[in-house]
Formats: structure tokens, sequence, C-alpha cells
């Protein structure tokens, strides 16, 4: 899955779900997916919450094969900036 399908997938999710909050997933070299005003965009902007995870894992996570809570303390994810925005995406990932 490209990045490109994993922000559309995630697009989805935001026209069902309001975000209050910005979030960004860095996947490093892979790049970045920010959603925030109600978009899913491919641009690195500041966010509320940025999490760390490899475009692998942001993968499974998409898919459900991949536990959130499980991956962060395997240290699979990391979350910087206010954490309870992390909390809420789970309403976007269905």
């Amino acid at each position: 899955m490209s990045m490109g399908t994993i922000a559309a997938k995630m697009q989805r999710g935001l026209d069902k779900h309001t975000l209050d909050n910005s979030l960004k997933f860095d996947c490093g070299e892979d790049g970045v997916i920010t959603l925030a005003n109600g978009q899913a965009t491919r641009a690195d902007l500041p966010a509320d919450c940025t999490i760390h995870i490899s475009q692998a894992n942001l993968e499974k996570l998409m898919q459900g094969k991949l536990n959130p809570i499980a991956a962060f303390t395997m240290g699979k994810i990391k979350v910087s900036g206010d954490m309870t925005v992390a909390m809420n995406l789970s309403q976007l990932l269905k």
C-alpha cells in the first residue's frame, strides 16, 4: 500500500469522523501524512501530535493487523505532542 493510498483511506475516515486537532504520521524517508482541517495531505505540516511509525507498520495498523497499544509498548510507534489526539485515532482507521 502506498502512502497515497493510506492518505486516501484516512481521508475517507475524516469524511465520516471529525478530528478536532491535527495529527501527523511521520514514516521517515517514506514520507508523512498530516491530518488537519478535515484533510489528509502528504504535506509535512505542524501538528498537535506526531506519530513516528514505519510505513510497513502503518499499513498493518490500517489493516487492523497491528494493535496500536501493543505497538506503542513494543516501541514500533512513538508519539510526540498531545497524546490524547493519538487516542482518537481508532475512529479514523475504521
